[in-house]
């Protein structure tokens, strides 16, 4: 397993055990466990991501990638199979996965960066290169 995997693989086994709730670099965010299928592969995969709930009970997360100049691998996965399962909390539900556009993706976005400074710096690491793309999770 690569060090990425072993990394996402500790917030992930971090996160079952404590009902969503993760320490170290991640402490007090709010994550899921996203489960995709694989563009190409038709794989099952699993992704511990930074979440930010809406008022109405739907979930944002970002394709940010900490500012790589390419978006991750998930993000390709959810475009092209776009029906999903989240871990959030101790829950597992089923949710359609739409990337939020325009004024709407800037706003959700900004208020993200406002809460987690570190959004700011990927955007700026991103610039001129790719926009972080906003992903609705919708149940």
């Amino acid at each position: 397993m690569s060090a990425t995997n072993d990394f996402n693989q500790s917030i992930i086994d971090e996160f079952r055990a404590n009902k969503g709730v993760v320490g170290g670099g991640f402490a007090g965010a709010p994550m899921v466990i996203l489960h995709t299928t694989g563009a190409k592969s038709g794989s099952a995969h699993v992704n511990p991501l930074v979440t930010l709930p809406g008022e109405d009970g739907t979930l944002y997360i970002f394709a940010s990638a900490a500012g790589a100049p390419k978006h991750p691998d998930w993000y390709h996965n959810l475009v092209a199979n776009p029906e999903v399962q989240v871990e959030y909390g101790d829950a597992t539900f089923s949710a359609t996965a739409v990337t939020v556009t325009g004024s709407e993706r800037d706003e959700i976005f900004a208020k993200q960066a406002s809460i987690m400074p570190g959004f700011t710096e990927y955007e700026e690491k991103t610039a001129g290169i790719r926009t972080i793309p906003v992903v609705k999770l919708t149940r």
